[in-house]
């Protein structure tokens, strides 16, 4: 059981142990401005901090945003005495960005990667009982643009679209006491097709073979599977085949979607030949299955419109933090009741905790790299690795079901005239289908596509006429791919090998409504709520009804920052009443709700025209003068 602050959850939900040692809390805190101090010895730890909230953040008790190329953390703890053959490892779940790692004043670790975790096997460098002292360097220059950063800005005050910083530790830090042999990661692999899911996992410490696993699988209170394999050599692989009941009705009780998230619970057991457990996991999965068809998005063999918000994951006095595991699960509930079946976590691999929360609700995610903003081979090889490791953590989510290494271009700013840019997005591209061939890929979000599953479209025009006159023509992709420039941009560099595709508007809308309008911007911009509501329903009308659109995400989910385009504020009240944000949403489902439409429609007209008016004695009003 965690033996501190807890409120933050198991921080890997996939793979849960029943003992584990909670470190966030209160640390103590030096800012290093220059990054000149490299070993503990020099740095007078004159602060405190709470982990795991970024130095940048209210809730850290540091709330400095200026500029600092390096922090330090320590801490002394107690940890229980280890048994024999028992070994004590120390986990991070994300430090922004070059983190190392002195446990008693002895070197452990080195990680690189803002985003992603890192483990450290610490037994050999404890003490024989009594406090524990662990240090912490996290190096974060802050204007360095050759490392993924995605919405962290590089100006002193956040600007446009870019937000305050995230440095150092951001995600819980906690240990774990396990046997000398146990398992390393578990991962998931569905096969809706053949009935299946595959199972693998990793031995660390592994030096026999008379070793056996366990797995137990469970769904809708009832055993699915429960099988023995022998352990020949550190790395195991097994697929398991479950019961196929045949008719759609009875698959469909078992099969994972939003609307029916059913989680197959598992129970991994590593077993001596004594019958002595050495190792046991608590893990999850689910069957479900993601691909494209034609010009559709194909859940579980059924085309599927989504229906997406894009999510910053920010948070007012937390940053890229959650303030705790109840904010996590409150996105996912207020996503669902705004009437969105996914979500497309923009520049942020998010919190486990928050995956956890999609795949236990029911939420599609389409997961985005954060981007760097430099093309160079520094950058491409942090990407790369980085990108790497955050598909190896989350490839086991269900409620995954598109990957996203690159954003409108950022960090590849000439991809028309540059080949090596070009066969840098098409190399993640094909490297993600390697890693993981069960989900789509999207090469480069917005326009400039020469790589991916999906032709997606970012567009801010205001005017839904004019939106439904650009996406609902009879000859859209020809039209859109010779003609329109959204953004200025071309939306494709290479028509042939995208002939076919589905088509999505992935960023639209973007209209910002303020309480307080200082300092605040959007895409385009209403003066109250009432006038907010009519634009958006307005909107969603017209982009819900375009046939050609395999699927949209409106911009945003909620207010970041400056940034006031979000259907929540900042701290997540809804600007108007969330059953109408999900009628607009995803149109009526029942009589009641056809007649409020109607109702809405009403008012549109009356706002449209309004809206008119106020322009033609605007206009003559200039004409007199």
């Amino acid at each position: 059981m965690p033996t501190t602050l807890d409120k933050h959850g198991y921080p890997r939900p996939l793979m849960e142990r029943e003992e584990w040692f909670n470190l966030n809390g209160e640390w103590e805190f030096a800012i290093d401005r220059q990054g000149l101090w490299q070993s503990p010895e020099h740095v007078l730890f004159d602060q405190k901090i709470t982990v795991p909230f970024a130095p940048e953040t209210e809730a850290s008790g540091i709330h400095d945003g200026t500029f600092y190329r390096a922090v330090w953390y320590r801490r002394t703890i107690t940890l229980p005495e280890l048994k024999c053959g028992q070994r004590m490892i120390l986990h991070f779940g994300a430090v922004d960005y070059a983190a190392t790692v002195w446990v008693n004043g002895i070197f452990a670790t080195k990680h690189e990667g803002g985003y992603t975790p890192f483990r450290v096997d610490i037994t050999d460098q404890l003490k024989n009982g009594g406090p524990q002292m662990i240090v912490i360097r996290a190096e974060d220059d802050p204007q360095d643009l050759t490392k993924p950063r995605g919405k962290q800005d590089w100006q002193l005050e956040p600007h446009s679209i870019w937000y305050p910083r995230t440095t150092g530790i951001w995600q819980t830090v906690w240990a774990e006491r396990v046997s000398a042999t146990h398992m390393r990661y578990v991962r998931w692999t569905p096969n809706v097709e053949r009935w299946e899911i595959s199972f693998e996992t990793r031995l660390e410490g592994f030096r026999r073979s008379d070793l056996k696993l366990r797995v137990r699988l469970e769904a809708n209170d009832r055993v699915i599977a429960e099988d023995t394999y022998a352990v020949i050599n550190e790395e195991v692989s097994r697929k398991i085949a479950l019961s196929d009941p045949g008719i759609d009705d009875s698959r469909n009780e078992l099969l994972w979607s939003p609307d029916s998230p059913i989680l197959i619970r598992a129970s991994i057991e590593l077993v001596d030949p004594n019958g002595t457990v050495l190792d046991h996991v608590r893990s999850y999965t689910a069957l479900r299955s993601v691909t494209v068809q034609g010009d559709r998005f194909v859940l579980n063999g059924r085309p599927l419109m989504l229906r997406m918000v894009l999510d910053q994951g920010y948070f007012n006095e937390t940053g890229l933090t959650a303030p705790d595991d109840n904010a996590l699960r409150r996105d996912v509930e207020l996503a669902k009741a705004m009437g969105f079946n996914g979500v497309r976590k923009h520049q942020k691999i998010e919190d486990p905790r928050y995956l956890y929360w999609a795949d236990t609700l029911g939420l599609l995610v389409w997961e985005e790299m954060p981007s760097a903003y430099r093309f160079t081979r520094t950058s491409i090889e942090r990407l790369t690795k980085e990108w790497t490791d955050a598909i190896r953590r989350d490839i086991s989510h269900p409620c995954i079901v598109a990957w996203v290494p690159f954003n409108e271009s950022w960090g590849v700013p000439d991809l028309p005239e540059s080949p090596a840019q070009r066969h840098y997005v098409q190399a993640l591209y094909h490297l993600t289908k390697t890693l993981d061939p069960t989900r789509i890929v999207i090469g480069n979000d917005g326009w400039e596509s020469v790589a991916t599953d999906v032709i997606t479209i970012h567009d801010y025009d205001d005017k839904p006429d004019r939106i439904a006159r650009r996406y609902g023509k009879e000859d859209l992709p020809q039209h859109l791919f010779k003609r329109e420039r959204p953004g200025g941009r071309l939306l494709i560099l290479s028509e042939h090998a995208h002939a076919g595709l589905p088509i999505m508007l992935t960023e639209f809308g973007g209209i910002a409504y303020a309480e307080d309008t200082d300092n605040t911007w959007g895409y385009s911009r209403s003066r109250t709520a009432e006038e907010f509501a009519v634009q958006y329903c307005d909107l969603m009308h017209v982009v819900r009804q375009l046939p050609m659109l395999a699927g949209f995400c409106y911009t945003q989910f909620a207010d970041t920052y400056q940034e006031a385009n979000g259907l929540l504020f900042g701290d997540r009240r809804p600007k108007f009443a969330l059953k109408d944000i999900a009628l607009a949403t995803r149109g009526p489902r029942n009589l009641q709700e056809r007649h409020l439409e109607t109702q809405w429609r009403e008012r549109i007209m009356r706002y449209n025209r309004a809206q008119y008016a106020d322009t033609v004695q605007e206009e003559n009003h200039q004409g007199a003068e």
